[in-house]
């Protein structure tokens, strides 16, 4: 159908196609529609095709998302060139081929509990929570930083500022990826492997920060992360204990696999 004859309903119903493809990489419609500031009600009709967003409503959505006003016209895959870079002819045999490969068995999507050394304060340890997901055959994970680390920056801790996102890319013993936070603002390339445990559920590396040499604070640090599917109560929990913490106070399994007492080599 040529775009200059789409009737309204064609452009709601593209447009709440679109939004729903947009908001799959967010586990919660409710936080998502926090986030966006729009009422939950109101946010599932624009889901569902039923309503359009005012013009300054839709400006907000665009610029969260990134996209520009030919969500009304275009599928969301032609609004942005995401993944075509890492899989275009010059990168797809090298960079684009861990990503390809990384299937489901061997790093599952869902909610994963990390714990590394702080960057910022060396007696302390970070505890967080990331969600991994996959969207086209591209693997993705996103999380926020521990509030406690931007308040000792003096930063905000709002959670556009505190949001992260990167790929997940696999290799011959492990998965890699590297994460951003908004705006390109801060980027870290992480390695885990997944470790011997009872449930096979737990996978240990290393994160290192892009930032220059200096006499003080580590740029690489040991990580460990600790897949906790989509089971509500575990989420909550690791939730609820997201923040710093000292080495006593860290699981026992986190503890062992950090090496706390030793130095990264």
């Amino acid at each position: 159908m040529n775009s200059q004859n789409r009737s309204p309903a064609d452009l709601r119903n593209m447009f709440g196609a679109n939004l729903r493809q947009l908001s799959r990489q967010y586990p919660s419609v409710s936080e998502l529609s926090r986030q966006l500031g729009i009422n939950r009600t109101q946010f599932n009709r624009y889901l569902s095709g039923e309503s359009f967003p005012r013009p300054d409503v839709l400006d907000r959505i665009c610029r969260f998302f990134e996209v520009d006003a030919r969500i009304l016209l275009d599928p969301v895959e032609k609004l942005s060139k995401a993944g075509q870079v890492i899989n275009g002819a010059f990168l797809s045999d090298f960079l684009g081929r861990g990503v390809q490969q990384l299937s489901e068995e061997f790093f599952p999507s869902g909610f994963y509990r990390f714990t590394r050394r702080s960057f910022i304060n060396d007696d302390k340890f970070v505890i967080g929570l990331t969600y991994v997901f996959r969207d086209a055959g591209v693997t993705y994970i996103k999380g926020f930083e521990a509030k406690e680390a931007m308040y000792s920056q003096g930063l905000p801790a709002t959670p556009a500022v505190r949001e992260f996102r990167g790929y997940v890319s696999g290799h011959e013993d492990g998965v890699a990826f590297v994460i951003a936070r908004r705006r390109a603002m801060t980027y870290s390339f992480n390695y885990l492997a997944r470790e011997a445990s009872l449930e096979n559920n737990f996978w240990s590396g290393y994160v290192a920060r892009t930032v220059r040499e200096s006499q003080t604070g580590e740029r690489v640090t040991r990580m460990v992360y600790e897949h906790l599917g989509r089971e509500t109560g575990q989420v909550l929990a690791a939730a609820r204990s997201s923040g710093f913490a000292d080495a006593a106070d860290l699981l026992p399994f986190h503890r062992r696999l950090l090496h706390t007492g030793q130095p990264f080599r």
